[in-house]
């Protein structure tokens, strides 16, 4: 078979929403790209994920031509709880620092990009596996595919940007002998449930509970995402649903009577998590965005966020790139974007600490936590700087 020679000026390796919206914001300023991506588009689309979304996500969503729906069927949440002792705090962001959050689910936020490129007629291909990286060093580098009838093909970009997830491809192709990982494994896992009930509460509450933590947080009007903090090991099909029920309301049980809204449970999954950043998240013209440089504990809510926010300074690195032959955005692309990343590794790791509950703490590092909550809520400072982080920091 006679293998397929393309040019682009832009290469994008995955076609999840930070490969999406790097295509639609390159698209928009006349920037040829293609996107490859290894699933099918059911596959993507049926994959449910929680979802809330900072400001700065929203309104790249919503002001660069996306037409999502996300204010149409999406859940504008002005703050949280923080549930610890049987007692909540609520964190305000509207009075603290006059802003908030969207719950919406990231594979809505992959449907509303996926119908904007159909509609703009953008080069999107699925079930294309890439199977080598070539010449990434060089102005003009190399993707290997095949497709989904086996075929192979290959594009010679100026720019290749992989946004190919947690386990990338592209992020492997760094030599290993520059590529820094930092990492760290947490003691503990998520166990998730899809439940068809109606919300437990108006917002999301993050409970810190002697039994371990819990979040009760939302979907829709009829289908609600909860989690417990369990063992990386667990196994969820040796949990019923009354004994599942059972433990969430456990922790969360207080003086106050709050009780959760039960219904049938469809789906349970366990969550293992860890922290990691890959440094730098560029080699050559091969760009990093998104997962396929760091990933964060869910805890934060800062997976999607950070790749979008890392695809917003790339774009405008390569706007200026293409546009005015002016190398510097894309020259310090990795610098700026680890500096968010770093602040949300801190946040991310800074929520998880302290409301997860270590089954080898000592009663010092129990009771420790439990301080720095009451820190936390008892300070407008305390409370700011949470409602800041959650929210998300100015898109550079």
């Amino acid at each position: 078979m006679t293998t397929q020679t393309e040019t682009t000026q832009v290469g994008i390796v995955g076609g999840g929403p930070a490969g999406l919206m790097l295509s639609h914001l390159l698209q928009r300023a006349g920037i040829d790209n293609i996107v490859l991506e290894a699933r099918d588009y059911d596959t993507i689309k049926n994959t449910h994920r929680a979802g809330i979304l900072e400001t700065g996500a929203v309104e790249l969503l919503t002001d660069y031509g996306v037409e999502s729906r996300v204010k149409d069927i999406g859940y504008e949440h002005h703050g949280i709880d923080l549930r610890f002792d049987g007692e909540s705090h609520r964190i305000n962001f509207k009075e603290l620092i006059d802003a908030s959050v969207w719950l919406y689910p990231q594979n809505e936020v992959f449907v509303d990009l996926a119908a904007a490129r159909a509609r703009d007629n953008g080069d999107v291909r699925y079930e294309h596996t890439v199977t080598d990286l070539t010449e990434v060093e060089s102005d003009r580098p190399k993707i290997h595919y095949t497709n989904e009838q086996g075929a192979s093909g290959v594009i010679e970009a100026q720019i290749v940007v992989g946004t190919d997830g947690s386990r990338s491809y592209c992020r492997r192709a760094i030599p290993s002998e520059t590529r820094l990982e930092h990492k760290i494994e947490y003691p503990f896992a998520w166990f998730g449930i899809l439940t068809e009930a109606p919300p437990s509460a108006e917002e999301l509450i993050y409970a810190n509970s002697p039994r371990g933590f819990a979040l009760i947080s939302q979907r829709n009007e009829t289908v609600q995402r909860h989690y417990f903090q369990c063992d990386p090991e667990e196994n969820p099909d040796d949990w019923t649903e009354d004994e599942i029920w059972a433990e969430l309301q456990a922790r969360v049980d207080g003086p106050d009577g709050f009780q959760l809204k039960r219904g049938p449970i469809f789906e349970k999954t366990v969550l293992k998590f860890r922290s990691f950043v890959a440094e730098p998240m560029r080699w050559g013209n091969l760009f990093l965005a998104g997962d396929a440089g760091h990933t964060v504990p869910p805890t934060g809510a800062k997976g999607l966020n950070l790749a979008l926010a890392d695809v917003k300074v790339l774009f405008s690195a390569l706007e200026q790139y293409f546009t005015n032959a002016d190398s510097t955005g894309i020259d310090n692309y990795s610098e700026t974007a680890l500096k968010r990343v770093w602040k949300a590794q801190n946040f991310s790791y800074w929520m998880t600490s302290m409301l997860h509950t270590r089954e080898d703490a000592s009663s010092f590092e129990t009771r420790r936590a439990i301080g720095e909550l009451h820190t936390v809520v008892g300070s407008t400072y305390g409370k700011q700087y949470l409602a800041e982080s959650y929210c998300g920091w100015p898109h550079e």
